[in-house]
């Protein structure tokens, strides 16, 4: 019984602050719905796999992303270090709203996450753990997966109010280092992206990420460079076959 209690309190510890409700924060710029907060993450639980873009030039963005929605993935980010990144992802929004769901990454600062919401961001994602950004996040009921590397980073970003963790960039042990931590810290949701391919996406979801994110071996550099986006589609139907396989992921 003392060890139950204990557990518990641990638990109960690391609980972030509940979600604000619109009433209670209504005064705040750019505030999201409680209902809005709860069908991105939705989203993420039925999907659990993320496009991550990032190209050299403004004309191969549409194009690879595009691609990948072709060949499957029902969420995007879009990153700020690819030109013209908030037209691209203003235009992908506006495009398929309701379906795709879409997001902005490498958001450095509160003014980046402003900039992405008014573009029309649905998520936020931050390369390194950025308290003063998942906080403004929290505050307004805008989902926020912030990047982290150690077990300490990923439960930090958890109690400042971020919903997804992701883990960047890749860990020695790849899914079984996920298995471990989300054992010993079962209130984690943890997002892999770095170190996900084609082949070991389902392997990480199986052993309990929650969702994953593909980068380069998606969106393959040889191909954008060589306007090959035919392979790239190809590698998204590779890759969300191997994540349907596994299913939904159940909240926490």
């Amino acid at each position: 019984m003392a060890l139950r209690l204990a557990t518990t309190s641990a638990l109960r510890s690391a609980a972030p602050a509940r979600l604000l409700s619109t009433t209670a924060a209504g005064s705040l710029d750019r505030m999201h719905s409680v209902e809005d907060f709860e069908r991105v993450l939705n989203k993420f639980a039925e999907i659990r796999a993320c496009a991550v873009l990032r190209t050299a030039t403004s004309e191969a963005c549409p194009k690879a992303m595009q691609a990948a929605i072709d060949g499957g993935f029902k969420i995007c980010e879009f990153t700020l270090t690819t030109p013209d990144c908030l037209s691209h992802l203003a235009d992908f929004r506006a495009k398929y709203d309701g379906d795709v769901m879409v997001g902005c990454g490498t958001i450095m600062n509160t003014e980046d996450a402003e900039n992405a919401i008014d573009a029309g961001s649905e998520f936020i994602i931050t390369p390194v753990m950025l308290p003063d950004v998942i906080e403004w996040c929290k505050e307004r009921n805008i989902v926020c997966v912030p990047g982290c590397q150690t077990p300490t980073e990923l439960t930090m970003a958890y109690r400042h109010g971020a919903p997804l963790q992701k883990l960047f960039p890749g860990v020695t042990g790849g899914p079984m280092w996920v298995k471990a931590v989300s054992a010993a810290l079962p209130f984690l949701s943890i997002n892999p992206t770095s170190g996900v391919d084609l082949d070991n996406a389902g392997e990480y979801l199986k052993n309990g990420a929650a969702s994953v994110g593909l980068v380069a071996p998606l969106f393959d550099p040889a191909a954008i460079a060589s306007g090959d986006f035919d392979q790239i589609a190809q590698n998204a139907a590779k890759v969300m076959a191997n994540v349907r396989e596994v299913g939904p992921y159940q909240r926490k």
